[in-house]
């Protein structure tokens, strides 16, 4: 399983601008590869990789991707999104089943939602999904699929309060479980990557025995 040691970014507001987060993820490098092809019937693979870091409130992540296919056609908050180019962080706080599924398009529609698995999944209230803080590089709308090379990036503020089954009052040296994936269900060719090697027959995220480890130092 892979592991990533999360830093603490100190800021002098509590909640920074999204686009200072932005520059500041930037500098940490060309990041982590989300490229594992776990399906060898979906062999398509876009180049994505994401950075991540957190602050006094907020998991901070910027997801960087080139793709010959892209669409982002939900526009209203836990729609499919994983029908459009998404990109997904999946996390479990604890060691209580629990996870959190966290899915965008690039235009900022989220899908969120909580579980033990994919059969008791319930989407996340209204008002949690509001306080992710989202800036992307496409502009807002509706965009229909388009072909040829492609590049977007998203950064995500994520409030502690995001994880609305647990108590989360500080993250460090607390450890996580996660996975980052990236898919397009709906695609003209569709793909599903990951960061983490999940070991089943059809692609299934909902894995949570699959997850890598998050240390925040």
């Amino acid at each position: 399983m892979k592991v990533i040691e999360i830093r603490k970014e100190i800021f002098d507001d509590r909640y920074p601008e999204l686009k200072v987060i932005s520059a500041m993820l930037d500098t940490l490098g060309r990041g982590h590869d989300i490229n594992i092809l776990n399906w060898k019937t979906f062999s398509y693979r876009p180049d994505v990789r994401f950075n991540i870091a957190y602050g006094e409130r907020e998991i901070y992540l910027k997801y960087y991707v080139a793709e010959d296919y892209f669409k982002a056609e939900k526009s209203e908050t836990n729609e499919k999104v994983f029908e459009d180019s998404c990109v997904e962080f999946f996390v479990s706080p604890a060691e209580d089943g629990i996870y959190y599924n966290i899915e965008f398009n690039a235009i900022g529609t989220c899908l969120l939602g909580s579980g033990t698995n994919r059969h008791d999944f319930k989407k996340a209230p209204l008002e949690i999904i509001s306080g992710i803080r989202w800036l992307g590089s496409v502009d807002d709308g509706p965009k229909p699929e388009k072909r040829g090379p492609f590049f977007w990036t998203l950064t995500l503020g994520i409030p502690f309060e995001t994880f609305f089954q647990h108590k989360i009052t500080a993250l460090q040296g607390r450890t996580f479980r996660a996975n980052f994936y990236k898919c397009g269900d709906k695609l003209t060719v569709p793909h599903y990557l990951t960061w983490n090697q999940v070991d089943t027959v059809k692609p299934d995220f909902h894995q949570p025995k699959y997850f890598g480890t998050l240390k925040f130092i």
